[in-house]
């Protein structure tokens, strides 16, 4: 293959897979990339017109035969499905496989961090995850350092709808200060892209052995920094979407011999039995040409130490809070399905499930927060007037709100921001929805209404 970064990348990828495989492999990031979805189970109502498959790792997983125009399906703006890479879902089946088998769930509420989140594709994988497996019993921090990076996971967090996961944006050194506060961390660690070659043009061209081992070293940090917040017994699941064995099974091994912790996977396990999954020495690849998404590194070790250090069976020691100014009685009674605690968050009312509201708090005292729980709504004088996210949020109760069950092109109306009518007698605020999906708010005003859609989440483009 000659000279250069793709014959360096060539010996990389033959080291880690072996030639033959790399053979294919390569030849394979010369494709077109698939196209797949998962859809939320909190939000049944989306379908997809031509044909569709499975994807086997990811009972809520499908792949599609094309790349429809998701911007033009109100299903997507709903957070009905989350446009996300099939080899990327299989980060969230071992999660699931850990959930299932391999740790004792406490007694409290299950806490969990995503480190490095954005934009939320393993995030809102691991919340349908948790939500189906213990109900609303955990709670899930997901967590950008990235500011930009981090406003679009909360946008994309708030409209896939899970009240139970919190968005902060903070360097991973601060979560050292929450000492075994996790059960589960996931480390989805920034990395040298090799996996993403077929997507992004740049990563190709950015890619060097020296690129290699300066994300080796900061994947090291990072896991370095963050691992006196995950509990004794707790687990870390290790991930990045690339191929080498030095930020792969070289890190895990590191980790394991450095930091004090048990691989989970060594060598062999079903959790990794599908058809074209590669074995490695700590975990599991899955590289194009193989399987039909991009390509994913999977691993997960369990956290060794006394029990003195486990923060699973006690209760985490708590920093004081940061002030949260709360309130009650302001809001309407009959808001949500679960009991909630109420604060104030400037002019926004946000309301938090109670069974995990200390632990967000305590969370808080660390961490930059940009989102926990929902955002509800704000007063205007007597009036609520209820905030965008409430109504894409799986707490908000069905008798909250008179809806209105609105056709396709009237659904796109609405997300362009355009003037509607519903068909709704009642006059206020009315939840607007198609296929039984909450879509938002207008205030009806019988002969029009007043549109309550973000402008940052109006549909830009052409809708005719």
């Amino acid at each position: 293959m000659g000279t250069g970064p793709d014959s360096s990348f060539a010996e990389y990828l033959e080291e880690a897979i072996g030639r033959e495989n790399a053979g294919i492999a390569f030849s394979a990031l010369g494709l077109d990339p698939s196209v797949s979805v998962r859809l939320n189970p909190m939000k049944p109502g989306a379908e997809f017109d031509g044909l569709s498959t499975a994807v086997p790792w990811c009972r809520h997983g499908l792949m599609l035969d094309g790349r429809p125009k998701f911007t033009l399906d109100p299903c997507f703006h709903a957070g009905g499905y989350y446009v996300q890479d099939s080899s990327s879902m299989f980060t969230g089946h071992i999660f699931r496989d850990i959930l299932q088998n391999r740790l004792e769930m406490p007694q409290r509420p299950i806490r969990v961090l995503d480190l490095c989140a954005a934009p939320g594709g393993k995030t809102t994988d691991l919340a349908s995850s948790l939500r189906e497996a213990t109900g609303d019993m955990f709670m899930l921090v997901a967590n950008e350092v990235m500011r930009q990076r981090a406003s679009v996971l909360a946008d994309n967090i708030a409209i896939w709808g899970d009240p139970n996961v919190t968005v902060t944006s903070s360097d991973p050194e601060r979560f050292g200060q929450l000492k075994g506060m996790f059960d589960i961390i996931l480390a989805d660690v920034p990395c040298s892209g090799e996996g993403m070659f077929r997507k992004d043009a740049k990563a190709r061209e950015q890619w060097s052995e020296e690129t290699v081992a300066l994300c080796q070293a900061r994947q090291r940090r990072i896991i370095a920094d963050v691992w006196d917040s995950l509990a004794a017994g707790g687990i870390l699941i290790y991930s990045t979407c690339t191929f080498n064995r030095l930020e792969n099974d070289g890190n895990v091994e590191w980790i394991c011999r450095t930091l004090g912790a048990e691989p989970l996977y060594p060598g062999s396990g079903k959790a990794g039995d599908f058809p074209g999954v590669m074995q490695t020495g700590y975990g599991f690849l899955l590289v194009p040409g193989f399987v039909k998404g991009e390509g994913q590194y999977c691993s997960a070790v369990m956290k060794t130490g006394s029990s003195k250090e486990d923060g699973r069976q006690e209760k985490v020691r708590r920093k004081t809070a940061k002030p949260q100014k709360r309130i009650g009685g302001a809001l309407p009674g009959n808001l949500f399905k679960e009991k909630v605690r109420i604060s104030q968050n400037g002019s926004l009312t946000v309301a938090v499930p109670e069974v995990i509201a200390d632990d967000v708090e305590t969370a808080a005292s660390c961490l930059s927060t940009l989102r926990r729980g929902c955002t509800a709504g704000s007063m205007k004088g007597r009036d609520f007037i209820p905030d965008a996210d409430l109504a894409l949020s799986v707490m908000l109760s069905e008798e909250a709100f008179p809806r209105a069950e609105l056709d396709l092109r009237t659904a796109l109306a609405f997300l362009h921001r355009d003037r509607i009518t519903v068909n709704c007698q009642e006059k206020g605020h009315v939840l607007v929805c198609y296929r039984g999906l909450p879509l938002g708010f207008v205030k009806n005003l019988g002969n029009r209404c007043n549109s309550l859609h973000p402008m940052n989440r109006r549909i830009r483009m052409d809708i005719e």
